[in-house]
């Protein structure tokens, strides 16, 4: 009653003035605390890991899992609380070095069915809800830790963070990451397994983990470092994958046209006439790709070619009018 009595005298007080209507109402017993574009950032980042952690799980379980985001919300921490099924399996879990805890919910139908396929079966939901066995917790344990590396890659494009998993429980009644009127940032995601089973798993942070990163929640800031941001460590082991890479690489000592009769015909000790002159350079090809311009020559016995330059089309056909 109170409060509708002050939105009507709000209302009647602006009601002579246009000019002065820009007042706003505001709940002070569940303020909003992320703002609608640190929810679009949340969506995107998670956007993305859902994407990867549905290649991770598909090749580790060797079924088609499917992961997308539903739904962004901010809620009290109470309200949370009771939206959630029981039993359900979750994850506690930190951001170093963030502060505060984060909640990896995963319902029955999904963490059932994952099991089931580890333990050797087909991949199918237990259909009666019940809490997981010792053995089972112990699966589950290692699901979420493998969930856990994708999202720390996911938020690792934003803000260098590292996952440590804290502990696994049945239900969210006996957890406490916040208070009861604290907010957090709830993502909900649907999860498909082989097109047959459905099932959600749910992502919670409380305010205070993310209060110190919120100016990097924006969707300006993530189009703006996506994909240019990267570590001294990830540039190395990204070295040390090329590095160890294999690559096709070929001389071309010149080429020439003949007629397909001529070619069937050819036998040992008969001599192609070829287009390049001896001064001219040859060319390097890597993977079908002409890279490099070379000279030939020897090099302890072995027939070998010495780099000159780097190839360049115009160099090459300027050569064929001197």
């Amino acid at each position: 009653m109170v409060e509708e009595e002050l939105k009507k005298n709000i209302e009647e007080t602006f009601d002579d003035d246009s000019e002065h209507k820009t007042y706003k109402l505001y709940n002070f017993r569940r303020p909003d605390k992320f703002s609608k574009d640190n929810l679009r950032a949340l969506r995107d980042i998670h956007r993305e890991f859902s994407k990867a952690v549905s290649l991770v799980l598909s090749g580790y379980l060797r079924m088609r899992v499917e992961i997308e985001v539903v739904s962004v919300d901010q809620l009290t921490y109470e309200e949370f609380i009771r939206s959630m099924p029981s039993p359900i399996s979750v994850g506690v879990f930190e951001f170093q070095p963030l502060s505060g805890q984060i909640l990896l919910g995963i319902s029955f139908e999904v963490i059932s069915c994952i099991v089931n396929r580890m333990l050797g079966g087909v991949g199918i939901t237990d259909p009666q809800t019940r809490e997981l066995t010792d053995i089972e917790k112990a699966l589950a344990k290692k699901v979420i830790n493998i969930i856990l590396k994708s999202l720390e890659d996911a938020w690792n494009a934003i803000v260098p963070v590292t996952g440590k998993f804290i502990s696994l429980d049945d239900n969210y009644q006996s957890i406490q990451v916040a208070t009861a009127g604290e907010i957090v940032a709830l993502l909900t995601f649907e999860v498909q397994i082989s097109g047959k089973h459905y099932g959600l798993f749910s992502l919670c942070f409380p305010y205070p983990v993310l209060e110190t990163v919120l100016t990097h929640l924006s969707t300006q800031h993530i189009f703006q470092t996506k994909g240019l941001v990267a570590t001294n460590d990830e540039r190395m082991k990204m070295i040390s994958k090329i590095n160890l890479s294999t690559a096709d690489l070929r001389v071309q000592f010149g080429t020439c046209s003949i007629t397909l009769d001529d070619f069937l015909q050819l036998s040992e000790g008969d001599i192609i006439k070829l287009d390049n002159k001896i001064q001219d350079d040859l060319i390097v090809k890597v993977n079908g790709e002409k890279k490099f311009f070379a000279r030939p020559g020897t090099l302890k016995n072995q027939i070998c070619v010495k780099i000159t330059d780097v190839y360049d089309e115009m160099h090459e056909i300027l050569r064929n009018y001197f």
